[in-house]
């Protein structure tokens, strides 16, 4: 056996896989709930956007409010599609994931 066989497979250096565009994967959110997530954007998009049609109001309280709520469900919608189709999910791990 030659000195250099030994050291080998430790010493090539490893293919790295190959890149995707912006690191855009499906692997995680497959099936029904990419469609899930991605009607749920556009819909509090759209509360977002009919909100700021009103411009008259008599007791803006509950209005202020469905705007806040609309608002924070479009920001996480797109915060959860971020996270599940790139590659901030295998960067992070599934448990924090899971935690955040």
């Amino acid at each position: 056996m030659e000195d250099g066989a030994v050291y080998n497979e430790t010493t090539e250096p490893q293919a790295k896989p190959p890149r995707r565009p912006f690191g855009c994967t499906l692997r995680h959110l497959w099936g029904w709930r990419l469609p899930i997530k991605a009607l749920q954007a556009i819909l509090s998009l759209l509360a977002v956007i009919c909100e700021e049609i009103v411009e008259d109001c008599v007791t803006c309280g509950g209005l202020y409010f469905f705007e806040f709520t609309s608002c924070s469900a479009f920001l996480l919608s797109l915060l959860i599609l971020c996270v599940y189709c790139t590659d901030v999910y295998e960067t992070f791990g599934e448990d924090k994931v899971q935690t955040m």
